[in-house]
């Protein structure tokens, strides 16, 4: 939990995390070592100098390192483990299901892990979906429209084939549709992180929530006016985040713009652990304010009670988590930093 300087608790919930694995032996090809080494890249032009790790250790970190930079060292009460399978690329997956499960059982009640599927896949991507649900109970997928699949460089979620998937979705439950919308990786193209079929899919699927991981970066005036006729899309920080230390300005743009347009209660805060920990962003995110001349311009303020709504309380909504009973819950049960044996 984040403890203000006047020593307010902030419930902190962080919406994007990831536990993965691309070391060279989990490489499959050029390309997997090109979309490490391409996160590698957005880490260390975008992290303080203290915050930097070693390539190695980015490349594959322990789960210890996992619960002490999120949970010990970090602010975070609950984490939501994002899959990205990246079969393509990663003999077992970059950011497998199973790997994070097993590394969450340690520690359940501190996260929620998501699954992901392919609606490529056709008849298999549903029988996936079912057996995430019935294994897993997930809340929620990550979607990658831009992952490679056979002579397949990407997807639209308003496909026919994704709409299935959605369908099977929003009968068993699983109602957090997490979606990269964000940045390029290398090799993958940028074209397919698009964020115009959000638009289509969100309408289709009212009863989905729509977290568009990214916001929509580069691409953010294209979201904003998407998020704002649709009242299921909510705005991942992920990625945006990190501005707040390299470009201020930029991230006040960011901050502010989505508060005028879609407003407080459809932000979501996501570290994008391991690209970055979850304490500098944080601790600079509370102190931050908007500059006068921007704000005045918006007619926003980014002021306590809304900073505290999207570093977590948003995000219990959309997960249906009660605060105060998750925060008794988290009391009672410290911490395992030593790997089961």
């Amino acid at each position: 939990m984040y403890k203000t300087a006047n020593g307010k608790e902030i419930f902190v919930l962080d919406g994007h995390t990831h536990f993965w694995d691309g070391s060279p032996e989990n490489q499959s090809n050029v390309h997997g070592k090109q979309f490490i080494d391409c996160f590698y890249a957005y880490h260390s032009n975008l992290s303080p100098p203290e915050q930097l790790w070693e390539k190695s250790k980015f490349e594959k970190y322990s789960e210890d390192d996992v619960y002490r930079d999120l949970f010990v060292d970090g602010p975070d009460d609950v984490a939501i483990i994002q899959t990205t399978v990246l079969s393509d690329f990663y003999k077992n997956g970059f950011s497998s299901v199973e790997r994070s499960t097993k590394m969450a059982a340690r520690n359940p009640e501190r996260f929620i892990v998501n699954g992901a599927f392919d609606p490529r896949d056709g008849k298999k991507a549903l029988e996936h979906i079912q057996f995430l649900k019935d294994k897993y109970d997930i809340q929620g997928v990550k979607m990658y429209t831009a992952e490679w699949n056979g002579d397949s460089k990407g997807w639209r979620l308003n496909d026919p084939a994704a709409y299935k998937c959605f369908e099977l979705c929003e009968k068993l439950g699983i109602k957090n549709i997490h979606v990269h919308k964000g940045p390029t990786i290398i090799p993958l193209s940028l074209d397919a992180f698009d964020v115009r079929d959000v638009d289509h899919a969100a309408t289709e699927f009212q009863n989905l929530n729509w977290i568009i991981e990214h916001c929509g970066l580069p691409r953010l005036d294209e979201f904003c006016w998407i998020a704002t006729q649709e009242t299921n899309v909510y705005a991942g920080l992920a990625v945006a985040m990190p501005f707040i230390f390299t470009r201020e300005r930029y991230f006040a743009e960011i901050m502010a713009e989505l508060l005028f347009w879609i407003g407080e209660d459809k932000i979501l805060f996501g570290s994008d652990y391991a690209i970055w920990t979850p304490q500098w962003l944080v601790e600079k995110f509370w102190d931050f304010e908007i500059p006068e001349d921007i704000a005045a311009e918006r007619g926003v303020q980014l002021t306590a009670e809304n900073k505290e709504k999207i570093l977590g309380l948003n995000a219990a909504k959309l997960y249906d988590i009660d605060v105060t009973a998750k925060l008794k819950q988290l009391q009672n049960s410290p911490i395992q930093l030593a790997a089961a044996g």
